[in-house]
């Protein structure tokens, strides 16, 4: 009896994962236990080595680790205050405006730092105590911070849009930063009404009112911080240079910043450079081993497989759209980002490519989803790190998240089924037809 290598590849990586082996290993092992099925022990080997050598061979990935060490070195250079402090100027009038600085300080970092784990601690690290002190709820407080966390996924600069580009196949890197500033502040507002709900029924107060000096200091101190988004993503958009050298200059520009700022130590630096060369390393793994995989599925024809199966569901953009949809939250609760992104590119952008959906839009789509995965049990990474932070448990946060998870949820459909919310800048700016 002959086996299917579809079949082979998807019972052996389930069977890894519930085994408890992690996903890079579990992706390697089950497209050499897939190729088996095809070849000879020897050649399956050699393919599986050369597929994991030749996807890593990507000068754009070499963006991946300065994005990252701007990041952790923003986190650390004193960076988080002053976005803090600028954000109260803005949404500090409105009720539970610690809860609602919470946020826009979430977009703000994360959109400098790309990493909704190093928002998620720096802010809510600086944002708790002032809560607590406050008398906010503690589970409010987390849930806010949590759901609010994964904005700077989506506005750039991003690393999950880079991983993106390389997978799917060359997607303009340029347009996927563009695409994301629409959908991220679309999600941000999203969390901020149930926000603005809640904290009002719960009594919770405006922010005491800034003078118009106190206002123009905190924005001018902010400046700097997020000048480091106009220059990258405006060096990028105008042609000056491509996303890897601007993921050098970011790195230049927070370091310069930090030290400016006199908030970095040596071995603040040290640290920072293993965090880096860490997540470096776990990712590239993540990413050679995703290539192996991809390369199977087209050799067993998998996605042309899940394009029938979705076909003869419907032949509806709309519903394949929302199966996919459905499809990406559920698996996003067991998936972190990176991976999600990995194995459902090859599989799902052919099928809605097949449906007219531009590969832009897909990727925004995609990675909103593995966003909301992130922030909901079982195994979302900011799920915990806020639980962490608050002191307090998954099942005490659970009953105010869901209502936020809920309007995000629904600022995905809004993405999801007008493209123009995504295409629209990068059509602007001529980033894409």
């Amino acid at each position: 009896m002959e086996l299917s290598p579809a079949l082979v590849l998807s019972v052996a990586f389930a069977v890894l994962l519930a085994a408890g082996v992690p996903i890079s290993f579990a992706t390697g092992l089950a497209s050499i236990a897939a190729l088996l099925t095809i070849m000879p022990p020897g050649p399956a080997l050699a393919v599986t080595a050369q597929r994991i050598a030749t996807g890593l061979d990507s000068f754009a990935l070499l963006a991946i680790p300065f994005f990252f060490l701007a990041g952790a070195i923003m986190n650390r250079g004193g960076i988080a205050r002053r976005l803090i402090d600028c954000a109260k100027v803005f949404v500090g009038w409105m009720p539970g405006a610690l809860a609602q600085i919470t946020i826009l300080a979430n977009m703000l970092f994360g959109s400098v730092s790309g990493s909704a784990v190093a928002a998620a601690s720096a802010i809510g690290g600086t944002m708790q105590p002032l809560q607590n002190k406050e008398g906010y709820d503690k589970s409010f407080s987390a849930a806010v911070n949590i759901s609010s966390c994964i904005t700077g996924l989506l506005i750039p600069p991003s690393g999950a849009f880079i991983i993106y580009s390389l997978v799917s196949g060359g997607t303009s890197i340029a347009a996927l930063f563009v695409a994301g500033y629409l959908p991220g502040l679309v999600l941000g507002l999203a969390i901020m009404i149930p926000t603005w709900i809640m904290a009002k029924k719960r009594g919770y107060a405006r922010a005491p009112r800034l003078s118009t000096g106190e206002k123009l200091r905190a924005i001018v101190a902010a400046l700097p911080s997020l000048g480091l988004v106009v220059v990258v993503i405006g060096g990028i958009v105008g042609g000056v240079f491509t996303a890897t050298e601007g993921s050098a200059i970011a790195v230049v520009y927070a370091l310069t910043l930090a030290l400016l700022y006199r908030e970095l130590s040596l071995q603040d630096l040290y640290r920072i450079l293993v965090d880096t060369l860490e997540a470096t390393a776990i990712v590239s793994l993540m990413v050679g081993t995703s290539m192996a995989m991809a390369y199977v599925m087209s050799l067993a024809e998998i996605p042309q497989m899940i394009g029938e199966w979705v076909r003869q569901v419907s032949d509806s953009k709309v519903m394949a759209l929302l199966l996919v949809n459905i499809v990406l939250l559920i698996m996003g609760t067991f998936l972190d980002l990176t991976p999600g992104i990995l194995i459902f590119t090859p599989i799902f952008l052919p099928v809605l490519q097949s449906f007219g959906v531009d590969p832009v839009h897909f990727g925004i789509i995609l990675v909103f989803n593995m966003c909301l995965g992130i922030v909901s049990p079982p195994t979302g990474s900011a799920l915990f790190i806020g639980c962490a932070i608050a002191k307090v448990s998954i099942e005490q946060v659970f009953r105010p998240l869901i209502p936020l998870f809920l309007w995000s949820t629904g600022a995905l459909l809004l993405v999801t089924y007008i493209p123009a919310i995504s295409l629209w800048l990068p059509r602007f700016f001529g980033l894409m037809p």
